[in-house]
């Protein structure tokens, strides 16, 4: 395991604050415990610095995982969100996106979501923010990006998109190899 390089580091930040804006800062902290990020095999890692030390004395190649996988290195060397750093986003996220019942299973397998499918928003969304998209009883479904402000999609027909989707917690059975 290594640390982020500095231009791996900006894009990961550029990235988390897409979703956690001004929150960024506090996945370095929490409950009064160190987290760090390091890189292992092309995919980024949000474990506390206490760890880190302890995995140090184990061989790269017999380490598979540890802590939570957090984003992964394209080929390009750019930096994807995915699914498993829901938990990460649903805690910390500012903008919150909550899904209709008739909606969830289209979201969980992968397609954008529409007006009609749209039950509430945060009220301060702009035009492409990342947001934690929430079923009606309040479980973190996945994530995306706005495709309209919060104003905009009030106004906006029924069958005009109003949320991208980035990943679903459908993909643990999709992907289940490559996660």
């Amino acid at each position: 395991m290594r640390s982020l390089k500095r231009h791996e580091s900006e894009k990961l930040f550029a990235k988390l604050s897409k979703y956690l804006g001004a929150q960024t800062a506090a996945v370095h902290e929490v409950d009064g415990e160190k987290w760090v990020f390091r890189v292992h095999k092309k995919k980024i890692f949000y474990l506390r610095a206490d760890l880190e030390k302890t995995i140090a004395q184990i061989n790269k190649k017999n380490l598979i995982s540890v802590g939570c996988c957090v984003a992964r290195i394209t080929h390009n060397n750019n930096i994807r969100i995915v699914v498993t750093a829901l938990h990460l986003l649903a805690a910390n996220a500012p903008t919150k996106f909550w899904v209709k019942p008739n909606q969830e299973q289209a979201f969980l397998y992968g397609n954008n979501v529409t007006r009609n499918g749209l039950g509430r928003i945060s009220d301060a969304a702009l035009q492409h923010q990342g947001c934690v998209v929430y079923s009606m009883g309040d479980i973190p479904l996945g994530f995306g990006v706005t495709a309209q402000s919060t104003a905009q999609s009030r106004r906006s027909e029924s069958n005009a998109i109003a949320l991208f989707h980035e990943a679903d917690i459908g993909e643990y059975i999709r992907n289940e190899d490559g996660l």
